[in-house]
């Protein structure tokens, strides 16, 4: 099936849900690593993929993670994570992203050389706002607070991370949510709503609709990064539903991870079907050996979505987006005086239904 059947080019692709140092590119790592004298597992492109390249599945999210290692092993100043902030930018652009949310630890991205994670914040903003005005991508930051630290830990990542707050869009809780429950971070996300942060958390993707709920009752969480075993609990789907939190799917990251056995089984055409709010994301593309593409034409088919069913993920993706309703309206604007077709638009706020323009 044409590709063109699955994306719509009247509205603005956009991805929420991509780690900024799991889309770090391989040929960069080389390259900073042999600048350094950096010792990697591989010492060009095709050597190092397989170490950090999932082929079929990982051996669960915490291998997953694992493979990070090497993408942060060459973060060893401030220029490095300046660098790869504008690299994910750029390559946003390259892939035709209109719109992006750029989500990253800096505890995690400095822990390997001893960085400052206040300075890592400032450095990555730097990246990303020159990246901004040379490639016309929108793009905003969510920092992660890494729940596999202790809370003191993350207490001090936050302080980093609210030094710089008028970088940020967000706030976010990553890791393995199995042995770390939401309800440990409450004070930490607490003090994120209330510096005016917006709220996403990672649940619902390796635990169940429990940790869900700990992440909206608890947290607070105005988004769900994946989310997709709230279908498990029938009150929580209506919970959602009602209260419009949406979901950050990640089909191939999913699959991946193992959580999901495989395209045909994942429950993102169930989770669309059920009125849910949810759009399709990247997650880490550089561990996936993907792109946004990827997800819209290949793994969304895969997993039995119908065009249709995709250019609703493609129109929730505008909703859930952490932007006013006049950034919003303008994005959608832009896309629109570009796309050769102008026979229907989107309105912002009506969770991808299609409006006449007359």
């Amino acid at each position: 099936m044409p590709e063109n059947s699955f994306l719509d080019p009247r509205l603005p692709l956009i991805d929420l849900h991509r780690h900024l140092d799991g889309s770090i590119r391989l040929q960069t790592v080389i390259e900073l690593a042999r600048e350094q004298g950096l010792e990697l597992p591989g010492d060009d492109v095709e050597s190092l993929r397989p170490h950090v390249v999932v082929e079929g599945k990982a051996d669960g999210l915490m291998d997953f993670i694992g493979r990070f290692r090497w993408l942060t092993a060459i973060l060893t100043d401030l220029d490095a994570c300046r660098r790869v902030a504008y690299e994910n930018v750029e390559d946003a652009a390259r892939e035709g992203i209109d719109y992006i949310e750029l989500r990253f630890s800096p505890w995690f991205m400095g822990e390997t050389h001893g960085l400052e994670p206040a300075g890592i914040v400032e450095a990555v903003a730097d990246g990303i706002r020159a990246a901004e005005r040379d490639t016309g991508v929108r793009a905003q930051m969510i920092g992660i607070l890494s729940r596999t630290y202790d809370t003191e830990t993350c207490h001090r990542e936050l302080d980093a991370l609210l030094a710089h707050r008028d970088h940020l869009v967000a706030v976010d809780l990553a890791g393995d949510e199995a042995q770390f429950p939401a309800g440990r971070f409450a004070e930490h996300f607490r003090r994120a709503r209330d510096a005016g942060l917006e709220i996403t958390v990672h649940a619902g993707e390796v635990a169940g609709p429990e940790s869900v709920w700990a992440a909206v009752r608890e947290l607070g969480a105005g988004r769900i990064g994946h989310g997709i075993r709230s279908l498990e609990d029938p009150a929580l789907v209506e919970f959602l539903c009602e209260r419009n939190i949406g979901l950050e799917m990640n089909i191939t990251s999913n699959i991946h991870v193992g959580v999901v056995e495989a395209y045909s089984q994942h429950p993102a055409r169930e989770i669309l079907e059920a009125g849910l709010l949810a759009n399709l994301n990247t997650d880490d593309p550089a561990i996936s050996g993907i792109d946004l593409r990827h997800e819209y034409t290949v793994a969304a088919p895969r997993a039995g979505l119908t065009p249709e069913l995709t250019r609703l993920a493609q129109a929730n993706a505008l909703e859930m987006a952490f932007l006013s309703p006049a950034e919003k309206r303008r994005l959608l604007e832009r896309r629109q005086a570009g796309s050769q077709a102008s026979d229907c638009r989107v309105s912002p706020g009506t969770r991808g239904r299609l409006t006449d323009p007359s």
